[in-house]
């Protein structure tokens, strides 16, 4: 429910206004001079405030401009008995949502608070790209038809309609998101906003600014009220997106959030109550974050009443060409380029392969396969993968690029001195000489890449 601040001078007015716009199911606080207004608007957040332009002392043009000072968020309509073209401008260049000459029809005032209230609402949502995720999120977009799938797809239905926390683990370009989205778009909460962070990309101190907001004067360059995503996503869902990397000192503040359901905003003492529906995701294995104490084991057991295992592409091969064919037919439309299609021998490198970016390499993969392809089918040559091969060495995953180096100078020295001792018939004195090395170095080199004489 809104929260309006009605400001006039004159008594029969404001009371006229107060029980107005209480009878419109708002709630409604009142002062009688600009001064006291902007008292109330220091401690307590207003979604719209209707001001009396001519008041003494502290005028309506002075209240309008302390009023975006304080909660640039807040809309604020300016109401007068003695309105000129030049005071509507001014206040519409101070920040006004509107201007409104006395005496009026109170169903027209209640008129342009609705409508206030409603892009106060939307501009919050747009900062957030809403409207994109409005276009069509939910189970049709999440693809496959293997049998983790089917079953991971019958929990989102059943666990949607509650308002349990849920947390999804799995690596990296697996969809968390995707599983988030269609949670909330399945919910009763469908119709409010729905929020992402990705605690992973943000410092911990503007982290915390960015989940809680923020008063005035909190830190240098804190020039207003700051709304921060808990407040946004109020009546809705939060996604927090990789809540393993959050710090542990600003996971305390987020557990009080889920026990209590309010917060303060930071430089603040003022509490404020949020009801919002909480999904986490996290490519780590969030019980060694506990052991290595690194994750609160409290606020774990707050986040994971419904726990949800994405399973890495990998692990469900009959879900790639589905998949291969949905983002064919994506790029194929974006890039408006003819209806393509893989070739069998296609399918089945993109079955073979270990994909270790999971479906999000999977679609870079087929984007520039549609760049690259002419004509109407995609070959294996346009796919810019290949398999292992059963000699290659495995490197594992974070390997710095020295390692790399030296595994890749390895892999062709093995293979020269293979090709010049085939040239010179198995003779190691002579390989030593076309090298440029001596003997006892080839030798050496030979028992340590384990190179069989059989192999040339």
């Amino acid at each position: 429910m809104p929260n309006i601040l009605v400001v006039d001078d004159k008594d029969s007015m404001r009371n006229m206004l107060v029980e107005t716009l209480m009878d419109e199911g708002y709630r409604v606080d009142a002062a009688e001079d600009g001064k006291k207004a902007l008292d109330l608007v220091r401690n307590k957040s207003y979604d719209l405030v209707l001001t009396d332009l001519k008041m003494p002392n502290v005028s309506g043009m002075e209240v309008l401009s302390g009023i975006k000072d304080l909660d640039a968020e807040s809309a604020v309509i300016v109401m007068t008995a003695y309105g000129t073209i030049e005071d509507a401008v001014e206040a519409m260049k101070k920040g006004a949502y509107d201007f409104i000459t006395k005496p009026f029809d109170t169903e027209h005032l209640c008129f342009l608070i609705n409508r206030a209230l409603e892009n106060r609402r939307m501009k919050a949502e747009n900062l957030l790209l809403r409207e994109e995720y409005l276009a069509d999120q939910g189970l049709d977009n999440i693809i496959g038809k293997s049998e983790k799938m089917i079953e991971l797809c019958q929990l989102i239905q059943k666990v949607s309609k509650s308002d349990a926390s849920v947390l999804l683990q799995g690596e990296s370009g697996t969809g968390k998101e995707l599983f988030a989205k269609a949670i909330h778009s399945l919910s009763p909460r469908k119709d409010r906003s729905y929020v992402a962070i990705n605690c992973a990309a943000i410092p911990r101190e503007l982290l915390e600014n960015e989940l809680f907001g923020s008063e005035k004067g909190a830190f240098t360059g804190a020039h207003a009220r700051k709304m921060g995503k808990f407040e946004i996503a109020n009546g809705g869902t939060i996604f927090l997106d990789e809540i393993g990397d959050m710090d542990i000192a600003l996971q305390a503040k987020l557990l009080r959030v889920l026990q209590e359901k309010n917060f303060e905003r930071l430089g603040g003492n003022k509490t404020v109550d949020v009801d919002v529906r909480v999904i986490a995701a996290s490519n780590k294995d969030l019980n060694d974050l506990i052991r290595m104490r690194k994750f609160r084991e409290d606020l774990y057991y707050r986040l994971s009443v419904f726990p949800m295992c994405i399973p890495p592409l990998r692990e469900r091969p009959d879900d790639i060409q589905a998949l291969s064919d949905y983002f064919i037919d994506k790029y194929c439309r974006e890039m408006k380029k003819p209806v393509k299609s893989l070739t069998r021998e296609a399918v089945d490198l993109l079955e073979k392969y270990h994909w270790p970016g999971n479906v999000r390499e999977l679609e870079n993969t087929v984007e520039r396969a549609v760049i690259l392809a002419e004509g109407k089918k995609i070959s294996p040559e346009h796919l810019a993968i290949r398999l292992k091969r059963s000699d290659e060495i495995h490197l594992r995953d974070g390997t710095g690029l020295k390692e790399i180096g030296a595994h890749a100078q390895m892999q062709a020295e093995k293979a020269t001195i293979i090709r010049i001792l085939k040239e010179v018939r198995g003779n190691k004195r002579k390989c030593a000489q076309v090298l440029k090395i001596d003997y006892t170095t080839l030798f050496d080199k030979i028992k340590k890449y384990d190179i069989d004489k059989d192999l040339y």
